[in-house]
């Protein structure tokens, strides 16, 4: 029943961010005096829709997008005027750019040839097809601003939670050994006579505010002896040690373990101690909010980018028994699962608890979709956004050359690499959804 209520509040997560980020267009368009025939959530059958004034608004049966209907997407063809007998195009391609022109301009009516999006200024088409994302990016900053505020993010800090006895160099880095045998030596920490409680102000002179800053110089040192000022008990003590060489994972400047496509963890030789920091949740100030949503949302674009490059491993996982990427992709079905394991796993804390992870999986799935969407390709609203700026650069140079306007940017030139582009998303979606539902990534034990 909880994995159940988990899932559905995904499914309503995702719902209605869909359903503001096609409000974020119609708002602006309905402002611009665009008519516009259909606000729609979802795709397929319609469940539910009613007409208010001259658009129809509605429910679909697939939860997994929307559209709002603009007339007047693209442009007539070139010499064309809307309504008029065109000559059938004997290309393929071209008769797909004269059915969309067609389409798009199919529900016109007499009144509204100055209503069309095609005759906007370049700054009006940037403002409708930038208010889905926007709507996207004003929904996680809220989200995140409210979790950085009120619930505070994790810091480690130099307050030592754990010492390790000994080190297994096969696993070093991960969870400290209890258990110690002959072979094993001792922890560089147990040797310098580190304690848990202890505070590390310092090494090598170097003052700490997070345990990551002794993690850096820690991982740099290896084999060389490092200085260690701490505090214990109200007094102030300076030990020596020695970092050993081992093999440690990768991280990148966000804490991520970094993987290979395969899913393996990548390794280097760097320093080990053999002593954990204190994990603790500290409430930010609203000054630090900006800094902490812009490192959000470069983290998100660093994946969205790396999306090609870990569909390899994703397919790999799908058809095999590869293990999957745990900061890879993955589909709403994916994050269904994960929203399901949540809210069922006893181990993840109160109600208060799972909510706070669920409210902050929203929050990312609202940055993804924005950043997704400011991919500059079509159907993408980052695509109608280059067309524009493509229009309004043209026409600034047509008229400091003193050459006559040359019109709107004919969109549906683009079109075959708008369709090869929703292929290629639509069968990466499906790979996606295989594999969340054959080889999941689930939550770390």
């Amino acid at each position: 029943m909880l994995y159940l209520l988990g899932v559905l509040s995904v499914v309503l997560g995702v719902g209605l961010s869909i359903a503001l980020h096609e409000i974020g267009h119609l708002i602006p368009a309905k402002r611009f005096g665009v008519r516009v025939p259909a606000y729609m959530v979802g795709f397929g059958p319609t469940l539910w829709s009613t007409k208010r004034g001259e658009t129809e608004y509605g429910l679909k049966a697939v939860p997994l997008g929307g559209y709002v209907r603009m007339i007047g997407m693209y442009p007539p063809k070139p010499g064309q005027e809307p309504g008029t007998e065109r000559v059938s195009s004997t290309g393929r391609f071209s008769q797909l750019m004269d059915e969309a022109r067609d389409q798009s301009l199919a529900e016109m009516e007499p009144g509204d040839e100055n209503r069309v999006f095609y005759k906007l200024s370049m700054p009006k088409k940037i403002a409708i097809m930038l208010g889905g994302p926007t709507m996207n990016l004003l929904i996680a900053a809220l989200v995140f601003t409210g979790l950085f505020t009120l619930h505070g993010i994790g810091e480690t800090t130099p307050v030592l939670s754990s010492v390790s006895t000994c080190v297994d160099v096969r696993a070093a880095g991960q969870s400290g050994n209890s258990t110690c045998t002959p072979s094993m030596p001792l922890a560089p920490a147990n040797v310098a006579g580190l304690r848990p409680g202890d505070r590390v102000v310092s090494i090598d002179g170097t003052p700490l505010a997070t345990w990551d800053d002794a993690r850096s110089l820690i991982r740099s040192h290896a084999g060389r002896p490092i200085s260690l000022v701490v505090e214990r008990g109200g007094q102030t003590l300076t030990l020596s040690a020695t970092p050993m060489a081992v093999d440690l994972p990768v991280y990148d400047k966000y804490g991520q373990e970094q993987r290979d496509n395969n899913g393996t963890v990548l390794t280097e030789r760097a320093g080990f101690l053999g002593a954990a920091g204190t994990v603790a949740m500290v409430k930010q100030p609203l000054s630090a909010v900006p800094g902490l949503i812009g490192d959000q949302i470069a983290q998100t674009a660093g994946v969205v980018l790396a999306i090609p490059q870990k569909m390899v491993g994703v397919a790999k996982a799908a058809f095999s028994d590869a293990p999957r990427d745990v900061n890879g992709p993955m589909s709403v079905v994916g994050v269904g699962r994960v929203a399901g394991e949540v809210t069922a796993d006893k181990d993840l804390g109160g109600a208060g608890d799972k909510a706070i992870i669920l409210v902050s999986l929203l929050g990312s799935l609202n940055l993804a979709l924005f950043v997704f969407n400011l991919i500059p390709l079509l159907p993408l609203d980052g695509g109608h956004v280059a067309g524009a700026l493509w229009e309004g650069l043209k026409r600034r140079t047509f008229r400091a050359l003193g050459r006559p306007d040359p019109g709107p940017v004919d969109v549906t030139k683009a079109l075959p690499l708008a369709y090869a582009v929703a292929s290629l998303l639509i069968v990466m979606s499906a790979l996606l959804m295989y594999a969340d539902i054959v080889n999941p990534i689930r939550l770390p034990n």
